[in-house]
């Protein structure tokens, strides 16, 4: 199992050159079934493999004009505040068991990864619908909104340890309304920042085990590459719909498999 998760760490990459986010769709189900690690604790090391993937990853997208940093700034500076704040006192203050309903007991960790899945699943069907890419429309509501987003994105990214891009794309496209392709690129700038900042709330309260989070994490940046260069083949539209279908899918997995087969 444990050559099977660096062999599929190098996917974390691929999917974020690909799509601007998703690293973390594939980064924690990676880290608590394959490499068997608690679920805290892959959050953290989620938040760093996807963080420096997506800022390696965001450089040749930058290059080909695809980010956004205006609006990045809009939507990652908020985030960051947020983000900090929620790794560093929030989540260490949720309980291992919180509640038990029958002979079901939310824990921390079933909190945690079925928020993930669920918000995974709601974000999938506003990218699946399949509607004409809007035009880049700027309105009076654009900054307030986009700035509004970027704090509730933020207290969610913190809160499940992902990168959020699987929220922050969604966001980008359909209500900042940026092309699919631009969207993606700004995503990656953003997810770098939130992602990178949210793990520092972290080594306060966290050991790391850096050697083995270097080795993922250079996996990682070797699939964002092909990634990157198999974006440039792709049409925003299905780009947009595989999206949707990927996030849906791995997000029913992770809630049945924590529902079922804990």
């Amino acid at each position: 199992m444990e050559y099977l998760g660096y062999t599929a760490s190098v996917l974390v990459g691929f999917v974020l050159g690909l799509l601007g986010g998703g690293g973390s769709i594939l980064s924690i189900p990676i880290l608590v079934y394959l490499f068997r690690i608690d679920a805290v604790l892959a959050s953290a090391y989620s938040l760093f493999i996807v963080g420096t993937t997506s800022l390696v990853g965001a450089i040749p997208k930058y290059r080909d004009h695809l980010v956004n940093i205006k609006t990045g700034l809009l939507f990652g500076i908020p985030s960051i505040v947020v983000i900090f704040i929620t790794r560093r006192w929030i989540v260490p203050a949720i309980p291992a068991a919180i509640y038990p309903i029958g002979s079901l007991e939310i824990s921390k960790r079933l909190l945690l990864l079925g928020i993930f899945a669920v918000l995974m699943i709601l974000a999938s069907f506003s990218m699946i619908r399949g509607r004409k890419e809007p035009k880049n429309i700027i309105g009076p509501w654009r900054i307030p909104l986009t700035i509004l987003e970027g704090i509730l994105i933020g207290f969610l990214t913190g809160l499940v340890g992902a990168g959020g891009g699987f929220l922050i794309i969604p966001a980008l496209v359909l209500l900042t309304q940026l092309p699919m392709k631009t969207a993606s690129g700004t995503s990656l700038f953003i997810i770098a920042i939130n992602s990178l900042i949210g793990f520092s709330g972290d080594l306060v309260n966290v050991d790391m085990d850096w050697p083995f989070l270097l080795k993922v994490t250079l996996l990682a940046i070797a699939g964002v590459h092909f990634g990157n260069v198999w974006a440039k083949r792709i049409s925003n539209q299905k780009l947009r719909v595989g999206f949707g279908w990927f996030t849906l899918t791995m997000g029913c997995y992770i809630l049945s498999r924590e529902l079922f087969f804990p």
